[in-house]
């Protein structure tokens, strides 16, 4: 009985030992990545963000989870972050990072490309640091106006998105002083953009689009109403315009933009506080021009543009 005993004591204690071989008891670093659902730049981001900190040093076991457009999954992964244990988390867009500061109070939180920074409730918290690309929308609404010349602008946004809601109402208010009409349509999921994109197409002269995920996420649907309707489509993310009808684009580099938080992630690994380093914009705007699809909507794009271009199509 006592050999069954000392037996029973020692595999207890080798399954102590077993567990603090793995996960943060043994050193190893974890570092929990939620992306809001898979798109060119989403998965740039992803990409810049590990890229980074592997080539600066930071050996750490990844989780990375993608919430498929879904802010409930968004909310568990977080959960199962907080469960599992974490030395950092890193949201990518702005649903998971809201859902990874909500889950977190000790641990540091990293957003990345952030559009409205305030308005999603992450400024000011002592363990929350990160990237915003808020949107140049005058520059942008400049840009429409003077290659259209549109009275009326369409813009499909995701009305469960803080940053898709911010961009719109900020569209909404130059639109006004402007004199011109801005029409919009509200999505809750990407299945829902080719309709609304119909529904305001034959209502409109340019059609507009932000750093909104989930209607990025349809850009080609998107462009291919815009083109068959005969109207120019602008967007904010040059990314995800390849390969599209998207005639005109103002955005980020968003490898580059991933880089950067990655550099915020490793200062706070390496003992800067996140209240200290708090938001970082993006400044580095890269302009994509679509010339076939510009020809093919009858319009011309001035020269002194298409040299300032990063990207010509």
């Amino acid at each position: 009985m006592r050999r069954i005993y000392a037996f029973a004591i020692m595999l207890i204690a080798a399954a102590a030992l077993c567990a603090q071989g793995s996960g943060e008891e043994d050193g190893t670093l974890r570092i929990g990545i939620s992306k809001l659902m898979a798109h060119p730049a989403l998965d740039d981001i992803e990409r810049g963000i590990i890229d980074y900190l592997e080539e600066n040093g930071i050996d750490a076991e990844y989780d990375i989870q993608n919430a498929n457009g879904d802010i409930s999954t968004a909310a568990s992964i977080a959960n199962v972050f907080s469960t599992e244990g974490v030395d950092i988390a890193i949201g990518i867009a702005t649903p998971t990072a809201q859902a990874l500061a909500n889950a977190f109070e000790d641990i540091p939180v990293v957003f990345a490309t952030v559009t409205d920074v305030e308005a999603a409730g992450l400024a000011g918290l002592d363990n929350v640091a990160g990237t915003s690309d808020e949107v140049p929308i005058r520059e942008h609404f400049s840009l429409i106006e003077r290659l259209t010349g549109a009275r009326s602008i369409g813009m499909v946004y995701t009305s469960g998105e803080a940053n898709g809601i911010s961009s719109m109402e900020k569209m909404k208010a130059v639109c006004e002083e402007n004199g011109v009409q801005l029409v919009t349509a509200a999505v809750a999921n990407s299945a829902e953009v080719r309709m609304a994109a119909l529904s305001i197409a034959g209502r409109v002269d340019a059609m507009y689009v932000a750093t909104d995920n989930t209607v990025i996420s349809a850009i080609a649907s998107l462009s291919e109403v815009c083109m068959d309707s005969g109207i120019p489509l602008f967007s904010a993310d040059t990314t995800s315009s390849f390969g599209t009808d998207v005639m005109v684009a103002g955005g980020f580099d968003y490898y580059r933009s991933g880089r950067q938080t990655g550099e915020i992630a490793s200062r706070i690994l390496n003992g800067e506080s996140p209240a200290s380093i708090g938001t970082v914009l993006l400044t580095d705007l890269e302009l994509y021009i679509n010339t076939e699809a510009a020809d093919e909507l009858g319009i011309t794009i001035p020269e002194d543009m298409l040299a300032e271009a990063a990207y010509v199509i």
